[in-house]
């Protein structure tokens, strides 16, 4: 079953934009969907689009064109209580948890608001949530007195999972997760987030560089080149016997991406 989908979705800068140039397109009549309970991925070299899509998926960027459709709904046409539902099922994960949490709050707090802006469960169950979200990620009840500051680049990251599972979404859309942490950390992280992605049962989009990290997590793959898809199918398939040129330059580039991931793939501390 298709649980989200991408639609003829293309999306152009004005000169009011942040997010790039005035009259870039820089997403081109993509077309994509992730099944329940599937990991998809998305690559490309840096300006590909890969992250300008994802946050058009996750309602951050209205796209000039197209569609999100989420459970049979556009996402751009929901407001008030169906939004906000939507807004509860589909979380982000996003590359650099330093900036992404609050450094005035403390871990604890942080963890607490999506609880008390949904209005999950009575006071002391959420804070019970909160430790056992903690947990969940590897982190001890302790971490919640903390503030980000306090913290490994990999221990945020983990904070940042907790915020993104706490309240059970069904989606989960990362945008390059572990391209700020080192290579050991970055396995850890990887490991965790398999882990969480099947007891939870979460569909998930995983935007990255990283040819190696897509091959070890994901179901499918969707390869970008100048904000177009060039390339669609099962991962293995792809990276097996990739079809398109732009692909292959990708493969060729790094010689064995999944022995060069799984190799630093070790248990230990994030």
């Amino acid at each position: 079953m298709k649980l989200l989908e991408v639609k003829n979705v293309s999306k152009r800068f004005d000169a009011r934009s942040w997010f790039g140039r005035p009259g870039d397109l820089v997403v081109r009549d993509v077309s994509l969907s992730v099944a329940a309970g599937q990991t998809l991925g998305i690559v490309g070299e840096s300006g590909s689009g890969k992250s300008t899509l994802l946050r058009m998926m996750l309602r951050l960027i209205r796209p000039t064109s197209g569609s999100i459709i989420f459970r049979g709904q556009d996402l751009w046409t929901l407001g008030g209580a169906e939004l906000l539902a939507v807004r509860r099922e589909i979380q982000a994960i996003f590359q650099d948890p330093a900036s992404s949490l609050n450094p005035r709050q403390r871990i604890g707090d942080i963890l607490l608001a999506p609880l008390d802006v949904h209005r999950i469960g009575p006071s002391k169950e959420r804070r019970d949530e909160v430790v056992a979200t903690l947990l969940r990620v590897g982190l001890t009840a302790d971490y919640a007195r903390r503030y980000p500051h306090q913290l490994s680049g990999g221990q945020r990251q983990r904070v940042a999972i907790a915020r993104a599972i706490i309240m059970g979404p069904s989606v989960v859309l990362a945008d390059e997760p572990t391209s700020a942490l080192d290579v050991s950390v970055q396995a850890q992280i990887l490991n965790l987030f398999r882990e969480i992605k099947r007891n939870l049962g979460l569909t998930s989009v995983f935007v990255s560089h990283n040819l190696g990290v897509v091959r070890y997590l994901c179901d499918s793959v969707a390869v970008m080149r100048q904000g177009e898809i060039v390339e669609i199918g099962p991962s293995e398939t792809v990276f097996a016997a990739p079809q398109h040129p732009y692909t292959r330059a990708l493969l060729d580039a790094v010689p064995d991406p999944r022995r060069r991931l799984l190799s630093s793939l070790v248990p230990g501390e994030g």
